[in-house]
């Protein structure tokens, strides 16, 4: 067989088996949420919604969850998103490549495949019992901070790394300084794809349970939240603490309480895609 006619038939086997397989995925993912949609949508109502949390399942609702999980997004994106974004300005920009540069890079690189649970931990005998924030709105947005860290930093340096040396150098021609070219070029054509990995963290950290369990969020609250210091419970929390009942109106409960919990994912995923596309637009090069 001719080597040409080998590789036309492996990149052809290639493409049709990763079109298989996404296919087969994409079937699976299907066929749940289906199994969700049909079992939840009908309890899915304004009571739902703004009832609080009860050991009757027909009277249980998800405002005290719903209010926590809002909450922590929040917070978290205050903390993570400067943060994150300052530090991948000064591993791209500033920092010198030196032998101590490659080690901390390499680490930031593989905190982002630590477990989420080994974060709870962390969170819990730092923030939680060091600094004596309890089992608070803090501790919880300080720990899901720690943990989408590492995807912010990475993706920031990428998109920062894609911009095009020309535009430095322009910029640098018409003598603006290193920071005034980082803040007033550099970020602006960059933002976009920051946005993207902004999107990917806060979608990650949405759907956290187990760092929060550890950290101190409670399985039952009967007050929602009203300051940082306010002890709380999450949407994943509350359909875990569903799921977990024998009583088959808890599981009708916990379907409606994933697709809420979708809902608000796709709703401030669409509100970041929507501010990404709009930088993009703003400021193409």
């Amino acid at each position: 067989m001719n080597y040409s006619v080998y590789k036309r038939l492996v990149d052809r086997s290639f493409d049709i088996f990763g079109f298989v397989v996404s296919l087969a995925g994409l079937l699976i993912l299907g066929v749940f949420l289906y199994q969700i949609a049909e079992k939840g949508i009908g309890r899915v109502d304004w009571q739902f919604v703004t009832s609080l949390p009860s050991r009757f399942a027909e009277r249980a609702g998800i405002f005290t969850a719903l209010m926590g999980t809002i909450w922590i997004m929040v917070l978290t994106a205050i903390f993570a998103i400067p943060l994150g974004v300052m530090a991948a300005i000064y591993l791209e920009e500033y920092a010198k490549r030196t032998r101590f540069g490659n080690i901390l890079e390499i680490n930031i690189s593989n905190l982002a495949g630590v477990p989420s649970i080994i974060y709870g931990i962390l969170g819990l005998e730092v923030f939680a019992r060091t600094f004596q924030l309890g089992n608070s709105l803090l501790t919880g947005s300080l720990t899901l901070a720690l943990l989408v860290l590492p995807i912010i930093i990475v993706s920031t340096r990428e998109a920062l790394r894609a911009i095009p040396l020309s535009l430095r150098e322009g910029s640098y021609a018409l003598g603006a300084s290193k920071w005034q070219t980082i803040y007033r070029l550099i970020l602006p054509s960059a933002a976009g794809s920051i946005m993207t990995g902004v999107i990917l963290a806060l979608s990650r950290a949405i759907g956290e349970a187990a760092p929060l369990i550890v950290a101190g969020a409670l399985v039952y609250v009967p007050f929602a939240p009203s300051s940082p210091m306010d002890e709380y419970s999450v949407l994943p929390i509350q359909i875990f603490n569903w799921v977990s009942r024998p009583q088959e109106a808890f599981e009708t409960n916990a379907a409606a309480g994933i697709i809420v919990l979708l809902l608000v994912t796709f709703v401030l995923n669409g509100m970041a895609v929507i501010y990404r596309n709009h930088l993009q637009n703003k400021h193409k090069w």
